[in-house]
């Protein structure tokens, strides 16, 4: 059994290359999740300097902004990513008739969730099945995020490692400057709305 409060003690002093490492040594199956947000650049960077061929799993919920977009293929092409696109089953104009995007507040927002980015996530990691998770999940960006640390257990028993959790915007800042990379900030995912709100893939 992981004891994952040992392994967090062990890993706090460390840096995201060797968080990284250590996680790499005991995976078997490892992926890392995007979504291209601001400061994605930082974990798609650090995660594939040490395993250029990780798969990375993109679900795109096809209403990112026009900036995300060109952000992803510049990020995409710089790094050499090895993409794993995951898209929802009905596109996003089909929706927009039926459903909409609706607010947070309204019932059909659970849908809107589950069709747009639960579904796609789930196929992705039913279809890979990984036993380590790479995550940019960040202490202070919500309040469940403040409750785990650097490494936790995910629902499906996946080890989450979320190697920049103590970073600040500050700090990730230095780190893009010192990479030499683009970062993106006219990002808008529908299913949060609201940045401090969980979009349901981590809690």
């Amino acid at each position: 059994m992981v004891d994952i409060e040992k392994i967090n003690k062990e890993l706090s002093n460390k840096t995201p290359q060797q968080i990284i490492n250590w996680a790499l040594s005991v995976a078997s199956k490892p992926v890392v999740t995007t979504n291209f947000r601001p400061y994605e650049a930082a974990i798609l960077y650090a995660v594939s300097s040490e395993y250029k061929e990780i798969p990375v799993i993109w679900c795109d919920t096809g209403y990112n902004t026009p900036n995300t977009y060109k952000h992803a293929e510049v990020l995409i092409k710089q790094l050499q990513l090895n993409i794993k696109l995951y898209v929802p089953k009905q596109t996003a104009a089909h929706r927009d008739v039926v459903l909409g995007i609706p607010s947070v507040n309204q019932p059909e927002h659970k849908l809107f969730t589950e069709q747009v980015k639960l579904e796609p996530f789930n196929r992705a990691m039913q279809e890979h099945n990984p036993d380590v998770w790479f995550t940019n999940l960040r202490k202070g960006q919500t309040a469940f995020r403040d409750s785990i640390d650097i490494v936790s257990k995910g629902a499906n028993g996946v080890l989450k490692v979320s190697p920049f959790y103590h970073y600040t915007d500050a700090a990730l800042d230095a780190y893009l400057n010192k990479y030499n990379l683009p970062n993106e900030f006219v990002y808008f995912d529908p299913t949060k709305q609201l940045e401090n709100r969980e979009c349901g893939l981590h809690a």
